[in-house]
């Protein structure tokens, strides 16, 4: 027996169906942990921050509450990047701060737009934060989340 075989026979508590969220979600993951290797991430606040350093994100992740109104911040952006991934939070105010942040910075995100909605999509029902992803992901697969170590042969159901 493998030991992919055996990790999942071991977790036969969790249902069929989070074991396959809990797949999207680390491949969704990690194909963002691939990109912010190239491009920065921009998040609300230090704990969205702290979340995805958590999860083995090494690339640049700016955090939008730094002092700054949202004009300066957008355009110290604008000025330093050609490309940015926007990761707010799916609550309310993220997404008035997504929407404001989204318009100042036309042309720079929209490429990256998917992955967010994605995440909004498999996490919507139980969680509406970027900090509470890596406590989602435990619940469903039993473990931690390292976005590092993804191999599409061990997908789950293969």
């Amino acid at each position: 027996m493998s030991q992919h075989e055996r990790k999942r026979k071991n977790r036969k508590e969790f249902v069929p169906l989070d074991w396959e969220r809990a797949e999207k979600i680390k491949e969704t993951l990690h194909y963002l942990y691939e990109i912010n290797k190239m491009v920065p991430i921009i998040v609300e606040g230090k704990r969205d921050k702290k979340a995805l350093l958590r999860m083995g994100f090494v690339g640049e992740i700016i955090t939008l509450h730094s002092g700054k109104t949202i004009y300066e911040f957008t355009e110290n952006i604008a000025n330093r990047f050609e490309k940015v991934i926007l990761l707010f939070d799916w609550d309310l105010k993220g997404e008035e701060l997504f929407a404001k942040v989204g318009e100042s910075l036309q042309g720079m995100w929209e490429d990256f737009a998917s992955i967010r909605e994605l995440l909004k999509i498999l996490c919507q029902k139980e969680i509406s934060e970027i900090e509470q992803i890596p406590t989602l992901f435990e619940r469903l697969a039993g473990e931690s989340l390292d976005v590092k170590k993804y191999d599409e042969d061990l997908q789950w159901g293969k």
